[in-house]
């Protein structure tokens, strides 16, 4: 059984401009929300499930979530070429305007008007990643342990201040062990 959504797989040069559509639509945050309605709801190049793989894969290897993402994206879609084309698709305009921005903003920085600014930016993106967090709940609420490692990993961080990384090195293997498939899972996705 595929894990690939219905579409069929994009050319290389769809890949470059899907992910730079991601990439400009995610201005001031919420980039796996934007990069989960653009390739999974809108292009229909992955499936929901293919997509949290991606995501959770992204969070746990070191670098920038994102940048993980198009690679894996990029792979998961084109293979190596494709990995490559993903991470310049999300990369290299965003950087050019990152750099242009930037280099406004150092001029600009004293002004009240672009600290106003930049405080509603950071509430647009924590309601992007609060939409992000609602949008996959549908996909864990059949599944009473996913949810209860979703709240105990939030109960940890914020009322016991435990840190991120060490919470990792604990809670990832015991997920990874609980959902590691079984002989009934195999046996399903090796029928026709």
């Amino acid at each position: 059984m595929t894990d690939r959504a219905a579409a069929p797989a994009p050319t290389l040069p769809q890949l470059f401009a899907g992910l730079l559509s991601v990439a400009l639509s995610s201005f001031g945050g919420g980039l796996s929300v934007w990069s989960q309605r653009i390739l999974v709801e809108r292009r229909g190049w992955m499936s929901n499930d293919a997509f949290l793989t991606g995501l959770t894969l992204a969070r746990l290897l070191p670098g920038p979530n994102q940048i993980n993402l198009a690679v894996y994206v990029g792979a998961y879609l084109r293979g190596p070429r494709g990995a490559l084309v993903a991470l310049a698709g999300m990369l290299l305009v965003p950087f050019s305007l990152l750099m242009g921005v930037g280099a406004l903003y150092f001029q600009l920085h004293g002004m009240p008007l672009v600290d106003r600014v930049l405080a509603g930016m950071v509430a647009v993106a924590a309601g992007l990643a609060l939409s992000m967090g609602f949008k996959i709940l549908p996909t864990y609420r059949a599944d009473p342990v996913g949810l209860a490692l979703a709240a105990g990993m939030f109960i940890a961080m914020e009322l016991f201040r435990v840190r991120l990384v060490p919470l990792l090195l604990v809670v990832s293997p015991l997920a990874m062990l609980w959902y590691w498939p079984g002989e009934e899972e195999e046996e399903e996705e090796s029928r026709p």
